[in-house]
């Protein structure tokens, strides 16, 4: 991997980052089925989006940005995040993760040193799993999923159409506390009834 240059400094995400933020995703969205968004947004659209994630707390955003030199300020190389990972209660310990960098920054480290900040950042909070939906293929994500020690859970074969297509979703799982939890209750060896989705 190359070395990342020291010019580069990562940091919390600030609303002065947002429409070169939104510019980044934007590339992915129109050009990319890395994500499965569809049509581009506005930088007012994706405001909600980066106020969600705070400077402390388990759902954050760290950004990758040139240093600011005599010629020209620096411009933003990517970022991070740690979102929710589903809306439950009990799900709360959980993230999930993803990165973006900018075309042109792809490949020289700075997707390892934006995760390297970001889980950083949430070592003293109370997490317990952090899940990545790594969309089938890109082997530059796998491998950087699996040099944070992300290890495959599975994938959802077909789950997402884009570009007249159907794309495989495949699902990587990092333990973030590695203590066990409690032990489990009686109820544990009860087989779950039909339901709803957990």
């Amino acid at each position: 991997m190359p070395s990342v240059p020291e010019e580069v400094q990562v940091r919390p995400g600030v609303e002065a980052d947002l429409k070169a933020l939104t510019d980044i995703y934007n590339h992915y969205v129109r050009e990319t089925a890395v994500t499965f968004d569809t049509v581009a947004f506005l930088p007012e659209e994706r405001r909600p989006w980066l106020l969600s994630h705070l400077k402390d707390g388990p759902h954050r955003l760290m950004v990758a940005r040139e240093r600011d030199s005599a010629a020209r300020p620096g411009r933003l190389l990517g970022y991070a995040t740690s979102s929710p990972f589903r809306p439950k209660p009990a799900y709360s310990t959980s993230v999930e993760v993803s990165v973006y960098c900018a075309p042109d920054a792809a490949g020289r480290g700075i997707g390892t040193l934006l995760y390297k900040a970001l889980f950083e950042a949430l070592a003293d909070e109370d997490l317990h799993r952090a899940y990545a939906g790594v969309a089938q293929p890109n082997e530059a994500s796998v491998r950087l999923h699996e040099r944070f020690g992300f290890r495959h859970v599975g994938t959802y074969g077909e789950v997402g159409r884009k570009f007249g297509r159907y794309w495989d979703v495949a699902w990587y799982e990092l333990a973030l506390d590695p203590s066990p939890g409690p032990s489990p209750g009686p109820e544990a060896d009860l087989a779950p009834g039909p339901g709803p989705r957990p």
